[in-house]
C-alpha cells in the first residue's frame, strides 16, 4: 500500500545517503564558508526535536584568532591527558588526528543554555535529556552540511569549565562540542577511527533485542 506521507524515492535515497556518508572530519581546506550556507546549517540544527520544546542549544561562532588558538591549545593539552589515561593504547591514540581546529573555515562552540533546571517537562527523572536534545541539533547540522558537501568534526576533548570560561559563557551554561566546519578535499570512505583500526562498527544483530535486554531479536519472515 502506498504511504501518502512518504517522500519521492529520490528524496528518500538522498536522506539515507547523507546518513550513510556523514563523517567526523579532521582534515580541512582553508577556504571560507559562505555565510548563507552556515546560516542554513544552523537553521537545520534549530529545527531539531527537543524534550519539552526546551531548545537548549546555543551556537557561539569563534571569529577571534586568539580565542581559536587558545581553544586549540586547551584541546591539545587534553589530548595528552587522554593519551595518558588510555595506558597501553596511548601511543596508538597520539598517532590519530583528532581535530582540525586551526585549519577549518569555521569554528563553533555548541553549548547548553543556562537556567535549564526550570525545564521539568520530560526531564524530571532524566535531566540529561537537555544533552540528548542538543545532540539531535548537532546531528541535523552535520547531515545538512554533508548534503551540501561541507565537512564537520565534533571535538569533545576539553574541560567544559575551562571552555566555558574562555568563551565567557554564564554560570550554568555548559559547552558540549567544538564543531570544526569547512571545505574538504575528500570525505573519508569510511569512519576514520574504523580505517585506523581503533574500533569497528558493531553488527546490527548485536544491538537489537526483543522484549528483554540482551535477548537477541528473532528475524521475522517476509
Amino acid at each position: 500500500m502506498t504511504n501518502p506521507h512518504q517522500y519521492q524515492q529520490h528524496e528518500i535515497d538522498a536522506v539515507y545517503r547523507a546518513i550513510r556518508e556523514r563523517r567526523d572530519m579532521r582534515h580541512f581546506l582553508p577556504d571560507p564558508i559562505d555565510p548563507a550556507q552556515l546560516a542554513r546549517f544552523i537553521g537545520a540544527a534549530h529545527a531539531a526535536p527537543s524534550v519539552g520544546y526546551m531548545q537548549p542549544w546555543r551556537f557561539l561562532r569563534i571569529t577571534d584568532g586568539a580565542l581559536r588558538r587558545a581553544l586549540h591549545a586547551h584541546v591539545d593539552a587534553e589530548r595528552a591527558l587522554t593519551a595518558e589515561a588510555l595506558g597501553e593504547r596511548s601511543g596508538e591514540f597520539m598517532r590519530l588526528k583528532v581535530e582540525g581546529i586551526l585549519a577549518c573555515g569555521e569554528l563553533l562552540v555548541v553549548g547548553l543554555v543556562e537556567g535549564r533546571e526550570r525545564y521539568v517537562f520530560g526531564r524530571r527523572t532524566m535531566p540529561e535529556m537537555d544533552l540528548a536534545s542538543a545532540s539531535c541539533a548537532i546531528q541535523n547540522f552535520w547531515l545538512a552540511a554533508r548534503a551540501e558537501g561541507i565537512g564537520v568534526g565534533w571535538v569533545s576533548l576539553f574541560d567544559p569549565e575551562h571552555v566555558r570560561a574562555l568563551c565567557g559563557m554564564p554560570e550554568g551554561a555548559r559547552p558540549i562540542a567544538l564543531l570544526c566546519v569547512g571545505h574538504v578535499d575528500a570525505f573519508y570512505p569510511e569512519p576514520m577511527l574504523q580505517a585506523e583500526r581503533w574500533d569497528s562498527r558493531r553488527d546490527i544483530g548485536e544491538l537489537l533485542y526483543d522484549n528483554a535486554w540482551g535477548v537477541p531479536a528473532v528475524p521475522h519472515a517476509d
